[in-house]
């Protein structure tokens, strides 16, 4: 019996393990237009094996994370640029509004990310949240993200 469960556990361990690329991220990314989208790429990436990410607002990289320990990072997306020392929360929170309502693009909403104190944010694609982190790594805001 325990023979049939660790052979059990280790067919489970190759069939979940997932080598997703940035070329595959990416593809599912190219559906985003706004924060409106945000969910359904949520989903889309999951399905490829992403677990988390932390995508760093100072020039746009991001590190992908699955089961294992695998990883894998794209490439900066813009020009770096500073991030405030100061954060403010209730800047950020009406930003992150307007964005997810489709009012601002993601250039844009990373430009006012920064200027109220955003280092990065992670999401967790187990647990369905969003968290803005600041410098010195406090969460300034935690969000659910819809399933549907």
């Amino acid at each position: 019996m325990l023979t049939a469960v660790a052979f059990s556990q280790n067919n489970n361990h190759s069939n979940t393990t997932t080598m997703f690329t940035i070329e595959q991220i990416k593809e599912a990314h190219s559906k985003v237009k706004s924060g409106a989208d945000f969910p359904n790429y949520a989903q889309d990436i999951k399905k490829l094996g992403v677990a988390s990410y932390s995508t760093f607002v100072t020039d746009g990289h991001t590190v992908f994370f699955g089961s294992y320990g695998y990883t894998t990072e794209s490439p900066a997306k813009y020009e770096a640029m500073p991030i405030a020392d100061k954060s403010n929360k209730q800047q950020l929170e009406k930003d992150l509004k307007v964005h997810q309502d489709g009012g601002t693009d993601y250039p844009t909403f990373c430009r006012q990310a920064a200027d109220a104190g955003v280092e990065k944010w992670t999401v967790d694609l187990e647990q369905m949240t969003c968290t803005y982190y600041d410098k010195a790594g406090n969460s300034l805001i935690i969000e659910e993200i819809p399933e549907e």
